[in-house]
């Protein structure tokens, strides 16, 4: 690289890192005055505090507005340099368009590698941290809390002939009931099986089930077993069966297909919101990249008004891209757009722009 790149490198990750920083700061703050209570109540030392809880907030937060502030950091800084015609003296003295647009592919690229790492396996970590201690601390203080707690019924599929059921089933106790089960095969039960309870076995890593009625049906017979308890291996685990709404934030990717592969097995509901995720965590980074090079692009050419202007065209093109997002990702959860392409729709809308831009821009 040249001594333009790094010039221009070095405006770019400094101006966006300082304005992380700024903003996680003012993140913290704002936080803090809304959680003053519920930390008082926790009876934790600020150590605690920090470690517990602000460790898995700080990277939450960042991720969450890290391609925004992106966006914003470029703008700032080009239009800055437009401002001071730097950007017309290194056209005029022989560099051309796309060569002064290669330390933005860099930086954006730099950055999405970095995102794109985090969202893997770094964010989900401390959604994990995060979680816990707003589940236990502050949402445990919550007046809705007691409308949470309420028996769920379960069912699932085992494998592609065996199906299962929990009536109630709590997961702080790791066991419910009733439970039922019951086998498939060429359009006919040829086995069922009901139990009054079942538990998760710590020791055996095993669910217990008690007081059991097992019926195997033939064509001419039935034959009944009863029986007070028996061990099963099932496919699912406890953790399986809590039906925590931010399991998807949680989880690393690996876990995450995982997990999708799982339901699937089983025939949930509801998967697209989990694959919308997935594919997400993968168009964000490419997003990172797209926002640079319209950043550079719109706030490259001098125009009155300087920094506010472009910081106008910034915030309303970052609107429209949340509002894409948005409306692909309800159209999935609630309809029948495939996740995959609601997860790079806005992408696949914005390189357009891209070039579009790139075409438009003077040279």
């Amino acid at each position: 690289m040249k001594k333009l790149d790094w010039y221009i490198l070095r405006k770019f990750l400094t101006t966006f890192f300082f304005a992380i920083f700024l903003f996680a700061v003012i993140a913290i703050v704002i936080d803090v005055s809304e959680k003053t209570d519920d930390f008082v109540r926790s009876q934790l030392g600020v150590r605690r505090i920090i470690t517990d809880y602000y460790f898995g907030f700080i990277p939450h937060i960042i991720a969450l507005l890290f391609p925004l502030f992106v966006f914003l950091a470029v703008i700032f800084f080009t239009s800055k340099m437009a401002g001071n015609s730097e950007i017309i003296a290194m056209l005029a003295g022989g560099v051309s368009y796309a060569r002064w647009l290669r330390p933005y592919w860099i930086g954006g690229a730099f950055l999405a590698i970095v995102l794109w790492f985090a969202n893997q396996y770094v964010v989900p970590k401390a959604n994990q941290i995060r979680g816990t201690f707003e589940a236990k601390y502050v949402d445990a203080n919550s007046s809705y809390n007691a409308l949470l707690y309420k028996p769920n019924n379960i069912y699932l599929r085992i494998d592609s002939f065996t199906y299962a059921g929990i009536y109630s089933y709590d997961t702080a106790t790791k066991r419910g009931g009733p439970f039922f089960l019951y086998k498939v095969k060429n359009n006919r039960v040829i086995e069922n099986l009901r139990s009054d309870y079942i538990s998760w076995d710590t020791a055996t890593k095993k669910w217990k089930i008690e007081t059991i009625i097992q019926r195997k049906l033939y064509p001419l017979k039935e034959e009944v077993k009863l029986e007070s308890s028996l061990q099963m291996n099932f496919s699912f685990k406890p953790v399986d069966l809590g039906k925590d709404k931010y399991a998807k934030d949680k989880l690393t990717s690996p876990e995450l297909d995982r997990f999708i592969q799982l339901e699937e097995l089983r025939g949930s509901e509801g998967l697209n919101s989990l694959k919308v995720e997935r594919y997400r965590r993968d168009a964000t980074c490419v997003t990172v990249l797209l926002l640079t090079l319209i950043g550079g692009i719109v706030a490259g050419r001098k125009v009155r008004g300087g920094s506010g202007v472009h910081l106008a065209v910034g915030f309303i093109t970052a609107a429209m891209f949340i509002l894409t997002d948005r409306f692909s990702t309800i159209f999935s959860t609630k309809g029948d757009l495939h996740p995959l392409i609601a997860a790079w729709i806005p992408n696949l809308i914005f390189v357009f722009v891209v070039i579009y831009l790139y075409k438009k821009a003077p040279k």
